[in-house]
């Protein structure tokens, strides 16, 4: 072939086959182990789905690591596209202006279908505003259960297929659970403010602070040093002298006390299952949180933990467009299942739930409904839709504090939920001078 011939050739192809660049998406997570191999997972079938974008997933640390390199990251003008951020970081998010783009208003912008009503309102609730538009996409939800050793409950003479309802009758089976061989630990509770004083307050139905417990505005003040609260702190208290209760920490590293079999009863994130299911040598369950039935709304609904996916503003109308089409694309019935299924994450749309429960799933593995029933007992009031509290992660440790004095017997449980309240109010006026500059 000459050369005329072959720069004709060369032009033809050319012509045929039109150059092509796939859009970037930078997606920075904070997921380790097997939920990290979810999230480059689900990157991987996204890619293959389509030929216009490309989501690239990024560990970047803790969440609380993952949320400061995403905003340092923002104000140094490289910011990723998606950053997972967990629930209480909600409020220090919106309060960086200009910094995120908001979930509703992107999936209009970008054309793509979306129907708020679609998904669970105990989940998107917390990432919602009180109209209802949520500001970020909830991706890997969970809620506080109550997890039990059946084999304890039985060696204890418990009817280990009707375990505690309310705080009374845990109080007790904890008694019975520590005579039959379990002297360290009747009962105990992961992340202690989580389960003592937020969820507390939201499956009671009644306020942890004012302004909606802060999702209608930051100058919101905190309220969970009333005799309820109080009462409760107080039973722990008593319960903890003769380790009928046995303080386990302020995050989930007491959660290995439940699986070695030491503590029989553990009230934590329903996230636990996968390490239960893999280290657990006992039969085991899960049950709704307990609650005080003189408590005329109790059960309410219970809050989600967990994370949901920011978008970052300052990006190319091409990339929210695939940031869009992504968001789509996590929502599908069908994916939804498998991830519920498979990981234990919650499914964030009611059609997921529903084919899920049809499907007969939960009949063999119930455990993973009891935060789903919990989250849509009923519908979710000004006191039950979350928390969007400034400095949230501060907050939570002053509060731990308070209780561990308490439960030291160094502070009266009223004494020390009136200092929790008071230290935390003035870290709340500290947030909101930071916004209003």
């Amino acid at each position: 072939m000459n050369r005329r011939a072959l720069i004709a050739a060369a032009s033809l192809i050319a012509m045929s086959a039109p150059a092509f660049a796939q859009t970037e998406i930078q997606w920075w997570h904070a997921m380790t182990g097997a939920n990290n191999d979810v999230v480059v997972r689900l990157a991987e079938e996204f890619n293959s789905s389509q030929k216009d974008y490309k989501v690239v997933p990024t560990y970047k640390g803790s969440y609380a690591d993952t949320m400061n390199a995403g905003i340092a990251a923002f104000r140094a003008g490289n910011a990723p596209h998606i950053m997972q951020v967990f629930e209480v970081g909600t409020a220090t998010m919106m309060a960086a202006t200009g910094a995120v783009k908001p979930v509703h208003v992107l999936m209009k912008e970008a054309g793509e279908p979306f129907d708020p009503k679609a998904y669970l309102p105990a989940i998107t609730g917390y990432y919602s505003t009180a109209k209802g538009d949520m500001l970020s996409f909830p991706f890997n939800s969970s809620s506080m259960v109550m997890w039990y050793n059946k084999d304890a409950f039985k060696k204890a003479g418990l009817n280990a297929d009707q375990p505690p309802k309310t705080w009374p009758e845990l109080f007790e089976a904890g008694k019975k659970l520590k005579a039959a061989g379990f002297p360290n630990c009747g009962f105990t509770t992961a992340w202690t403010t989580w389960a003592n004083i937020e969820q507390l307050s939201a499956w009671h139905n009644v306020p942890l602070s004012t302004k909606a417990n802060g999702l209608d505005g930051f100058d919101t003040e905190l309220k969970f040093n009333t005799p309820f609260h109080v009462r409760h702190l107080q039973s722990l208290v008593e319960l903890q002298k003769d380790k009928t209760f046995d303080y386990s920490g302020r995050t989930n590293t007491g959660e290995a006390r439940f699986t070695a079999g030491e503590c029989p009863v553990m009230i934590t994130s329903s996230a636990f299952y996968a390490n239960i299911k893999a280290n657990a040598k006992f039969e085991f369950a899960a049950a709704p949180m307990p609650y005080y039935a003189d408590m005329k709304d109790a059960p309410q609904n219970s809050i989600i933990g967990g994370a949901s996916l920011w978008v970052m503003g300052g990006k190319k109308p091409d990339e929210y467009k695939g940031i869009a089409r992504f968001f789509s694309f996590l929502s599908d019935v069908d994916r939804q299942v498998k991830l519920h299924t498979e990981s234990g994450y919650l499914p964030i749309t009611r059609a997921a739930y529903d084919k899920t429960k049809a499907s007969g799933f939960y009949q063999k593995n119930p455990a993973l409904e009891v935060a789903l029933i919990e989250l849509t007992n009923k519908e979710p009031t000004d006191n039950s839709r979350g928390l969007r509290l400034g400095n949230m992660v501060q907050m939570r440790d002053m509060w731990a504090e308070e209780i561990e004095a308490a439960l030291a017997g160094q502070k009266t449980p009223q004494a020390a939920l009136d200092a929790a309240v008071q230290r935390g109010n003035q870290t709340l006026r500290q947030f909101e001078r930071s916004v209003s500059r």
